[in-house]
């Protein structure tokens, strides 16, 4: 198993505002292997639960890649299917974080996001984006499908647009094209830009009433109570497909070109 898997991290701050900063980073185009993963459900649901915490901001370090999905090292070293299911889990963790954190997460999305980086930018509350933040759902493309992702993508820019971007799995999606789905609330011109914007509202969000935010956020979650089940169900299929020839030559195939 490469060494690479045991790089990567998250890293979380809380200002005097009651902001609360979480950032992962990954030297490989901020991919994350499922230590990572683990630590940014935890990291996420510990803010969620700090009463000094008004708002929470995720981002990614770097000034390119927001989030090249699942790590394609600890993808092709799964052997067997649990070990594949709690691989595909690794999203699944982080969306239902998002999803029951009862402050609104803002995402900051710098650059490309790809399959999970998706589903984490879809997942978020309101998302901000750079001209360079395109998009791309890759997983047909290695023989398996954007299963545990889907839910919140679709949620966030509707059925269509969900399935477009699954099925035409080789193509990115410009940010502008994210933006007119819902996906991105705003794009600016520079990460500078963008990072003003996120800060003013995360200012006026530390001065409101923390009860009411926390009753407009169950009203925006409402019909998502049964996801921790349905994302370890969708892991499942995923953790079955990974197993398979076809999907094993694809990855093979795949991991040889541009991801």
């Amino acid at each position: 198993m490469s060494e690479a898997i045991n790089q990567g991290g998250v890293e979380s701050s809380v200002d005097e505002r009651g902001v609360a900063t979480i950032e992962f980073f990954h030297p490989l185009s901020n991919s994350l292997p499922g230590k990572v993963l683990r630590k940014l459900a935890q990291t996420i649901e510990d803010a969620g639960k700090d009463g000094n915490v008004k708002v929470i901001v995720l981002k990614s370090a770097g000034e390119k890649a927001f989030c090249a999905g699942a790590s394609f090292d600890e993808l092709v070293s799964i052997n067997d299917l649990e070990t594949g299911k709690v691989f595909f889990s690794g999203f699944a963790g982080v969306i239902n974080a998002i999803r029951k954190a009862p402050k609104f997460v803002l995402c900051r999305v710098q650059g490309k996001a790809v399959g999970g980086g998706v589903g984490v930018a879809s997942a978020a509350d309101y998302t901000f984006g750079t001209k360079h933040a395109a998009v791309k759902l890759s997983e047909l493309a290695v023989g398996i499908g954007p299963f545990v992702v889907g839910p919140s993508v679709e949620k966030k820019i509707g059925n269509s647009a969900f399935s477009q971007m699954s099925i035409d799995a080789t193509t990115w999606y410009a940010a502008e094209w994210a933006r007119e789905k819902g996906l991105y609330t705003s794009i600016h011109e520079t990460a500078e830009e963008m990072d003003a914007a996120i800060d003013e509202l995360a200012d006026k969000l530390s001065k409101s009433n923390p009860e009411a935010m926390m009753l407009l956020k169950k009203v925006f979650w409402e019909g998502t109570e049964h996801w921790d089940q349905l994302l370890s169900e969708r892991a499942e299929m995923s953790g079955r497909l990974v197993l398979s020839d076809f999907t094993r030559n694809a990855i093979a195939n795949f991991k040889s070109g541009a991801r």
